[in-house]
């Protein structure tokens, strides 16, 4: 008999999209300096920003509809997530290049860390177009099937057929429920990823601790400007649009400011070390 506990184990033991994704996209060098108050405070500037956006499509309507503003935010998230790749790449290459040695080498051993990271939204891209194309029958269809009687003349001619069809019937139904699982586990696990390897900056930690709170600002005020060119989402007044428009680039500029300043003073960690000078 199977007790509720097991069950209970059973479930925990089954693939967690959620905590995949964020095993690749999260920073996990083992030696990697990770200051307690400083990832308590981006949690902090995390949930007022996301409360304060919330309140202010709560207050004030929406200038398109809510398929618009969904895509609009998904679009922002990859705009994004481009930004990040490419000050990622610019800053790591530098650090590699204008390093001395062996500091070059160091960076070029880390760099496994946004490469997962890099490659966790492909992979559940990858797995998106695979099942919707699945669902979809560009891949199979119960006719590819049904063609061939799966018996081999067991049952004879009009039993074998019978036979195939239920069978046929019974499997297409089990792997489209199968492939609709996998495309929602899929979807979640590519947001999370994507979202939290925006956060991370794609895992630039792992290289070198200093790396994320030089590339922050220029991520966020990358997406001001993209934000200011693109227009407004709601329809709020000017003077409570841009506060929150610039309170975003603001504090985050502010914290990367008082993170590099509390990593050189409590652990040593400067822009002289980081290029070994």
């Amino acid at each position: 008999m199977i007790t509720r506990q097991r069950l209970n184990e059973q479930a925990r033991s089954l693939p967690n999209p959620v905590a995949a994704a964020r095993a690749l996209a999260e920073p996990a060098r083992p030696d990697r300096v990770e200051d307690p108050l400083i990832a308590w405070m981006q949690r902090i500037r995390t949930v007022l920003g996301l409360a304060a956006a919330t309140w202010l499509i709560l207050a004030y309507p929406l200038r398109a509809g809510r398929q618009d503003f969904v895509l609009g935010k998904l679009e922002e998230l990859l705009i994004g997530c481009a930004i990040a790749v490419v000050t990622g790449v610019i800053g790591i290459t530098l650090c590699i290049t204008l390093a001395r040695a062996p500091l070059g080498r160091l960076y070029v051993s880390r760099l496994l860390g946004p490469l997962l990271a890099l490659g966790a939204p492909v992979l559940g891209v990858g797995v998106i177009w695979l099942t919707a194309a699945g669902l979809s029958g560009d891949i199979i269809t119960p006719g590819d099937v049904g063609q061939h009687d799966i018996t081999f003349g067991l049952f004879g001619t009009f039993l074998g057929t019978m036979f195939t069809g239920l069978l046929v019937v019974l499997l297409f139904v089990v792997l489209t429920l199968a492939c609709v699982v996998v495309l929602l586990a899929a979807v979640l696990f590519t947001l999370v990823a994507l979202v939290v390897g925006l956060n991370s900056c794609f895992r630039t930690a792992d290289v070198h601790e200093l790396l994320p709170a030089l590339l922050s600002p220029l991520l966020v005020w990358s997406l001001f400007g993209f934000q200011l060119f693109d227009g407004p989402d709601v329809a709020a007044p000017p003077e409570v649009l841009y506060t929150f428009m610039l309170g975003g680039p603001l504090s985050v500029t502010a914290l990367s400011l008082w993170e590099i300043r509390r990593l050189r003073t409590r652990y040593g960690i400067t822009l002289r070390s980081l290029l070994g000078r």
